[in-house]
């Protein structure tokens, strides 16, 4: 099971049945390299491209950004890359990225990971409400102004309980939802691109390549000024890519793991070329500071301005529903990852209950009532709502990346074959490889946490720290054998002595200790950060 910010994949490849009964029905439901190629692109694109225009521009002009998607598009491959390699050397690890930071860093760092992750995507339900009634905007002018008004609110708040209960229920994310959805946002994004090639200009693209100045003088080259516009970019082009994890869970749905490879390659490789093209196309025909100060999505208000209302329109309805498709298997995709954090003893007990359906009761109630917190929080921020629900999101997803990257790193240092923690034999990665990946991953994961920012990582550490109290309810009921912990957890737990020791380790009662710290900190800088105001 897995998912993207900026798109949707889910597969459950846990199965309680027979390993035969498994075997079988694998084997008729393999996947072959075209549906790959599907699944990546649809994990990766989503409701952020048509608002890509905008977020880019706000912050780079054509040179910046040509340097920006370049540091992104070698980052990000290695990043895919770190779960390609970490599919193959430890196929084992399933249920999500926070196996691979619990298996190597232990329980409570795998919980901040499952934590951190979850609420991420609850973040991004909320940066999809305030796009689509902004979208709507579109249809009702001055009703939606924003996405964040109260008017606002409210509907994203309709829309967000709708699906809850649609996903109590037990929908399920079948394959009418999934192509409804891909063709609904690929087709306006294909009609925008051939649209802006017929009118792209070079003379206007070259226009200020490197900046312009507040009297629109053009700025020549300098590179602290071209790397602060990089920088303010990172954290759109990382929520463009959440979700570029997607492609090795359903390896073992594949027909063979060349196909694996290979569609993680193309899939990416493409969605790429579409980012770049989105990006910087509309350069050719605006400045990039008239376009970064158009409402989103931006894409929309580009197509009604050269083609017509027509144009507006069908960009307009490709959101709605494709944000909608989105929202709904995401919506049940959240919900999983208390589930499974509970089954492992690090989340409450409480959030393994299921309905009669299958739905997982408890986790969907906390992730909507999340969501509608997150909502209403939404109306309070100062200046645009959409590009700070997305900064939000990546900030909470950087550390999930980064200790996938430093797990590869730790398991590639470690050449004796048929250890726990040791390379393995028989795949096509070698060790050096591995090593070189995980070092390149981990720096491009650090360096987007410089470029994020005080404002947005102080935000995070607030997030983080209100986490904690959930582990420690979790790991009190693991204690106690009748709630139906593993044997591992229970043989781990008896070899413990009475007080904190039997829920945390020395070292993550420090680290315990710097989250609880960095969350107070987080709120005092918050509070007179000016991102929150009335």
């Amino acid at each position: 099971m897995t998912a993207g910010a900026d798109g949707v994949v889910v597969t459950d490849t846990s199965d309680d049945r027979a390993p035969e009964a498994s075997v079988v029905s694998n084997n008729r439901r393999k996947v072959g390299l075209v549906g790959l190629i599907g699944i990546v692109i649809s994990a990766m694109v989503g409701g952020g491209i048509y608002s890509l225009p905008q977020n880019m521009a706000e912050s780079a002009s054509a040179g910046g950004q040509i340097i920006a998607w370049a540091i992104t598009g070698v980052g990000m491959w290695f990043i895919a890359n770190t779960f390609r390699i970490l599919a193959a050397a430890r196929p084992e690890l399933k249920n999500g990225l926070y196996t691979y930071a619990y298996t190597g860093f232990g329980r409570f760092v795998g919980f901040l990971i499952s934590y951190g992750y979850w609420i991420c995507n609850c973040f991004s339900l909320c940066a999809y409400g305030v796009l689509v009634m902004s979208t709507l905007n579109f249809f009702f002018p001055g009703t939606f102004d924003g996405g964040n008004n109260w008017w606002s609110v409210l509907g994203a708040s309709v829309i967000t309980w709708l699906m809850f209960l649609l996903t109590l229920r037990g929908a399920k994310s079948g394959a009418a939802i999934n192509v409804i959805g891909t063709i609904c946002k690929i087709v306006p994004v294909l009609v925008f691109i051939i649209a802006m090639l017929t009118v792209f200009e070079l003379g206007t693209f070259l226009h200020g390549f490197w900046g312009l100045s507040s009297s629109g003088v053009q700025l020549s080259f300098s590179f602290s000024g071209v790397m602060d516009q990089v920088s303010g970019t990172m954290l759109v082009t990382l929520w463009l890519f959440i979700g570029i994890e997607g492609a090795v869970v359903v390896s073992s749905n594949a027909k063979s793991q060349r196909d694996v490879s290979r569609a993680t390659t193309l899939g990416y490789l493409s969605v790429l070329v579409v980012y770049i093209l989105v990006s910087l196309l509309p350069l050719g025909v605006y400045s990039y500071t008239d376009i970064g100060q158009m409402s989103n999505p931006s894409m929309a208000t580009i197509m009604r301005d050269q083609f017509g209302t027509w144009g507006g329109v069908l960009v307009n309805i490709g959101v709605v529903v494709s944000v909608l498709a989105a929202w709904l298997v995401w919506m049940m995709m959240i919900s999983q990852m208390p589930l499974f954090g509970a089954r492992d003893g690090i989340f409450p007990k409480v959030f393994t209950k299921t309905n009669a359906k299958g739905a997982p009761t408890a986790s969907l109630v906390a992730s909507a009532a999340i969501v509608e917190v997150l909502i209403l929080i939404c109306h309070f921020v100062s200046g645009d709502a959409w590009d700070t629900m997305i900064s939000i999101t990546s900030v909470m997803a950087m550390p999930c990346y980064l200790l996938c990257c430093l797990f590869l790193w730790k398991i590639s240092r470690k050449s004796v074959a048929g250890t726990p923690d040791g390379w393995p034999d028989g795949i096509r990665y070698s060790r050096r490889y591995g090593i070189a990946t995980g070092i390149i991953g981990t720096v491009f994961a650090l360096y987007l946490v410089y470029s994020a920012g005080l404002n947005y990582l102080m935000i995070a550490c607030v997030v983080y720290a209100v986490g904690i109290p959930l582990f420690f309810v979790g790991r009190r009921q693991a204690e106690q054998p009748s709630l139906g912990v593993g044997a591992g957890d229970r043989a781990d737990v008896a070899g413990r002595h009475g007080g904190w020791t039997n829920l945390f380790t020395h070292k993550e009662f420090i680290l315990a200790i710097i989250v609880l710290i960095a969350g107070v900190i987080g709120i005092i800088y918050t509070c007179h950060s000016g991102v929150f105001g009335a």
